[in-house]
């Protein structure tokens, strides 16, 4: 058969179920998934094993001590991290070292999020969690405690249940972050149980040009997370590192900091994806359910797809965005502003929620966004993208109009891959 009639077909994960579409071998430019990247243990085996090695601190059991109070920091419904395979262990660890259930509370970290009702809150802790006498609860932006003031001048502002414990543990996943540089480590505590003054305040940053995927150490968005760990001690984190099939293939464990830079190092190993080139065209999608459960999400891999696409090309977000935008004002920035304005807005003050349309306007300002997605078409349309039905629908047209010799890059999970422009002869770092 002659080559250019031969297809591949790229499949991409969309809310809980996948959709596909047969591209053109001659415009096939490739697809871009997680490096192999060797890892000896999966799973809760993982788990223990960073558990019992912990980086930079004694083990979680000979820490905490009989009668003391604890609280575990954990993600909430949107974010990826598998917490009902990884709280149990953790309990069950507390357990062993005298910690009595009533003396341990789950705090939600929504950050400016909603609320979980009591059926998510038993899938993210797991049925055993959620039927002992431990608290679940969600935090609040209104019910902080002020500890100080970051070098940036970010409030830190933390859950006032946070404080008043006598030992604190952060959990949650560890991937590309498009302005904190990284999740993980802090970041349960700054976002996910501050005030929205202080999200605001160090949400305020992402138009830093250091505060980008991948930036650690001179991001002004990581520099306020980590400084959090100096005005309240955080006595462990837990964090873990997913594969593109959800399932745990690196944990660690220990000092907020020492533990989380490891993980870091271990993301870019596997995640930080080369490329020879930008496309022309990029299919993408974040990764399927939690990751495109809102536009709010979604937009994550959006950014990550920015990475890989030419100016002038052409994004196609296969994103389902069941619950709609997933914040308000998000939606009324998206809905409400020009592309343009939105970015001159954000730079002149920073609203959170606008952030993330604004993040959205800069990339319009490079590419066109076909989106397929959940949302009416005359929303997809009221917030300068297009809508199309199905994946095959929006390459077709794509290629309709940027011609017959455009290349295609496929992210099926843009939201955990970060696209790296390399030079020829230029190895992966």
């Amino acid at each position: 058969m002659d080559d250019g009639l031969k297809m591949i077909t790229a499949e991409l994960k969309y809310g809980k179920k996948s959709l596909a579409a047969e591209i053109p071998a001659k415009n096939y430019a490739g697809t871009l998934v997680p490096n192999s990247v060797s890892h000896e243990r999966t799973g809760a085996e993982e788990i223990n094993y960073a558990l019992d090695n912990p980086i930079g601190t004694a083990r979680l059991e000979d820490i905490v001590k009989p009668g003391e109070s604890v609280v575990i920091v954990t993600s909430d419904i949107t974010r990826p991290f598998p917490g009902s395979r990884v709280i149990p262990v953790i309990v069950e660890r507390l357990r062993k070292a005298g910690t009595r259930d009533r003396d341990i509370t789950v705090v939600f970290g929504l950050g400016s999020h909603r609320r979980h009702t009591e059926e998510e809150k038993k899938y993210l802790a797991g049925d055993g969690i959620y039927a002992s006498e431990i608290k679940l609860i969600d935090s609040e932006m209104d019910s902080c405690v002020n500890l100080g003031t970051c070098a940036n001048g970010t409030p830190v502002d933390i859950f006032k249940p946070v404080t008043e414990a006598d030992r604190l543990i952060c959990t949650g996943n560890l991937e590309f972050h498009y302005f904190a540089g990284y999740s993980g480590g802090a970041k349960a505590l700054m976002p996910g149980v501050s005030s929205r003054a202080a999200i605001q305040a160090n949400h305020s940053n992402m138009i830093n040009e250091k505060a980008a995927a991948g930036s650690l150490d001179d991001n002004p968005v990581r520099q306020d997370i980590d400084q959090v760990g100096e005005f309240i001690k955080i006595d462990f984190i837990l964090n873990v590192i997913l594969d593109n099939r959800k399932e745990i293939v690196k944990a660690v464990a220990g000092h907020y900091l020492d533990a989380h830079r490891n993980g870091c190092r271990y993301l870019d190993r596997m995640n930080g994806v080369a490329i020879r080139s930008k496309a022309d065209i990029v299919i993408a999608s974040p990764g399927g359910y939690p990751k495109d459960i809102n536009l709010y999400q979604a937009q994550k891999g959006l950014d990550n797809a920015k990475y890989a696409v030419k100016d002038g090309g052409i994004i196609i977000l296969a994103a389902s965005a069941a619950e709609g935008f997933g914040e308000e004002t998000f939606e009324a920035w998206m809905k409400g502003k020009e592309p343009e304005a939105m970015v001159e807005e954000i730079k002149r003050n920073f609203v959170l929620g606008g952030h993330k349309a604004a993040a959205i306007a800069m990339i319009l300002r490079k590419a066109e966004i076909f989106m397929v997605t959940d949302l009416d078409p005359e929303l997809v349309r009221a917030v300068k993208c297009v809508p199309f039905s199905t994946v095959q629908t929006a390459l077709d047209k794509a290629l309709e109009q940027i011609g017959g010799e455009a290349f295609v890059l496929v992210m099926p999970d843009a939201g955990a891959t970060i696209p790296l422009l390399k030079a020829a002869g230029e190895s992966q770092g």
